[in-house]
């Protein structure tokens, strides 16, 4: 059994809106165990984590953190050690706190913990290095055969992580760790695990499943990770997806109905603790070593299991605790703040980000020669659907605006950067913030925005500047942050005060740690340019930010629109909760084409001025494309064109 991208998830309980009953989580896992446990006989169970279990909600993030008033376990470990883990890996994210408190965060673990390509003194070959967790462990179990006598098995677990983590999480493990990639690693690894006497080897692979061809330092290498000789079966993460599923129906070498990739068993449990995976391995004996004859994989929802009561009771002090950090009162809002058109207008929740860094960096730089430089700020969104689902946005009331509330806009432990750039570094950083859009037909009606594949929270919006996408052009770099289209320039109308920006101009900019060491498509601008460097999470900043204010009115400044598309419609797909904001959709545009069986609520906008769209209300049906339809967990919240005031 594997679980993968728990991210923090025990309880059934949302401590951002404060919702119980929530359909994922360990807790809901920990039945699913031992229902498996009661059929085949605990002896013959192995339960492994697949990584990024230790970062994600409230629970794990302040409750878990130095200076939070916890005095209990980690709570994750907590209960990870009563479901009777086997074995782990890490995912990039068990790195976000720094390798101090990892080390001492994973003393607790009662169970083996495996990496092999997080090295702290590289050798010659990946078999020679010095690992931070041991590369590989084996475990040695006696199974029960069907005739009821125990054979003993050692089953061999190799542990990857990606190799970006040294970039994502520079700061804190620059000068102390290296990574190698998972490819290279694992050939070098395996038949060393082969020969120390393991019957069968498990990849516990933190990587998802990638459609290109292979290339070193792969972040998503589990498909060619599968072609590797000796690897048995592969549990893949990371990407938040399935497998299988249909993402994944026209992946190269992958068979939906038996669950391989490149005939390799592999399966990939969803995140949050969605899903537990289950590989059942039937083994005979060759050449005086036990080999998989058959096996039979298969993905079991959480959603419908009880949840365990053993762990909701070793966890509730934890819990209350938790509840009442994020109950702290912090200030007023007198709007609602959301994300569901955080990809589509000015968002005030994304102004909010920015305003809070803007104003630390500020007063950081006080008093020195960057004080004088324009200061600009960028963020991007984090909950906007995508492969979390249609319930997968921020929703905050008017009202109080509590400590959990701000945890929920900002959702991951970065620190603030200050990076000194110029013009032409401005442009191209806009450039890779707009892949997220698909490119545009003009005239034509209900094209999809937004490239599922491009998560929200790379659309950077960088507050201080004016500027148009032009979405007729194509995308000028792809995922990977490749120049894919030389020519191609979305970015037009550049203004800084009004004034066009020139390449040499030069500006601070305000950003978190994960964008400035080239976190997603973009350059590691902080390895040039970087001027300041924060020591606390920007959640908390942006907390101190919000409490200094008391009352937030909550409002974007006119910073981006979409280039004028003539006669042009766009489909964009947001949460349903959009709909208890109507003067929003209203000032949209929009048309509500309804919910799909997702629950994913779609818009119908134009992307022309506003004048233009009263004339054109009803465009003709027969310019309609028909949509892609739209799958659990996929991603459609896509942007329009906000050329007026938005409310």
């Amino acid at each position: 059994m594997v679980t993968t991208d728990v991210h923090g998830h025990i309880l059934p309980f949302d401590y951002f809106t404060q919702l119980p009953d929530q359909p994922c989580g360990l807790a809901r896992i920990a039945t699913l165990v031992r229902q498996a446990r009661d059929e085949a006989g605990a002896e013959n169970c192995i339960l492994l984590d697949n990584g990024d279990f230790l970062q994600g909600t409230a629970l794990s993030d302040l409750t878990a953190q130095p200076g939070q008033g916890w005095r209990g376990r980690h709570p994750v470990l907590r209960a990870m050690n009563l479901m009777g883990y086997d074995a782990g890996t890490l995912g990039n994210h068990e790195f976000n706190f720094g390798l101090d408190w990892l080390q001492e965060a994973l003393q607790q673990a009662t169970f083996p913990l495996t990496c092999a390509n997080a090295v702290t003194k590289p050798g010659a070959r990946p078999d020679e290095d010095e690992t931070f967790l041991p590369p590989y462990v084996i475990l040695t179990r006696d199974l029960r055969d069907r005739a009821g006598a125990l054979r003993r098995v050692r089953i061999g677990v190799l542990g990857l992580t990606p190799p970006q983590i040294t970039k994502w999480d520079h700061a804190h493990l620059s000068g102390r760790l290296q990574a190698r990639d998972m490819l290279e690693t694992a050939r070098a690894w395996i038949p060393v695990i082969r020969a120390a006497g393991a019957d069968v080897i498990i990849a516990l692979a933190h990587s998802g499943i990638e459609d290109g061809p292979e290339r070193p330092m792969m972040e998503n290498a589990a498909r060619a990770l599968s072609r590797i000789p000796g690897i048995d079966v592969i549990c893949a993460g990371h990407s938040h997806r399935i497998f299988p599923g249909p993402d994944h129906r026209n992946t190269p070498g992958a068979d939906i109905e038996r669950s391989t990739l490149h005939g390799t068993p592999c399966l990939k449990p969803g995140f949050a603790g969605s899903h537990l995976g289950q590989f059942d391995l039937e083994l005979t004996r060759v050449a005086g070593a036990w080999r998989i004859a058959d096996y039979s994989a298969m993905l079991k929802s959480a959603a419908d299991a009880v949840p365990s009561s053993t762990l909701i009771a070793a966890l509730a002090r934890a819990h209350a605790h938790t509840r009442r950090l994020t109950d702290q009162v912090l200030g007023v809002t007198t709007a609602p703040l959301h994300s569901y058109l955080a990809l589509a207008r000015n968002d005030p929740a994304t102004q909010l980000i920015n305003d809070a860094q803007r104003t630390a960096l500020e007063a950081a730089l006080r008093d020195t020669p960057h004080g004088e430089l324009p200061l600009l700020s960028a963020a991007a969104p984090f909950k906007t659907g995508g492969r979390g689902g249609s319930g997968h946005y921020s929703d905050i009331a008017a009202g109080p605006l509590r400590l959990g509330n701000i945890a929920d806009l900002y959702g991951f432990p970065n620190m603030l950067c200050g990076l000194l750039v110029t013009g032409a570094d401005l442009r191209d950083w806009l450039e890779r913030a707009a892949i997220c859009f698909n490119q545009i037909t003009p005239g034509r009606v209900s094209q999809p925005l937004f490239d599922p594949h491009v998560p929200g929270h790379h659309f950077d919006v960088i507050d201080g500047l004016s500027y148009r996408i032009d979405l007729a052009q194509p995308p000028r770099y792809d995922l990977t942050g490749t120049l894919i289209n030389p020519k191609a320039q979305r970015i037009r109308e550049l203004r800084h005060a009004g004034r066009l920006v020139r390449d040499q101009d030069r500006f601070i900019v305000a950003t978190n740690t994960y964008r400035a060491w080239g976190g997603g498509p973009f350059q590691a601008l902080a390895a040039q340019g970087a001027v300041h460097h924060g020591s606390r999470p920007i959640r908390d900043l942006i907390a101190d930010h919000v409490a200094g204010l008391g009352t937030l009115t909550p409002q974007a400044r006119d910073t981006w629109h979409f280039a004028d598309l003539p006669e042009t419609w766009a489909e964009i797909a947001t949460g349903p909760g959009l709909r208890a904001h109507p003067q929003e959709i209203a000032a949209l545009g929009a048309t509500d084409l309804g919910l799909i069986d997702t629950g994913v609520l779609r818009l119908r906008v134009p992307l022309f001025s506003k004048e233009e769209s009263t004339s054109l209300a009803n465009p003709d049906p027969d310019d309609y494309v028909a949509p892609r339809e739209v799958g659990a967990g996929r991603h459609l919240a896509n942007p329009v064109r906000s050329g007026r005031k938005q409310p």
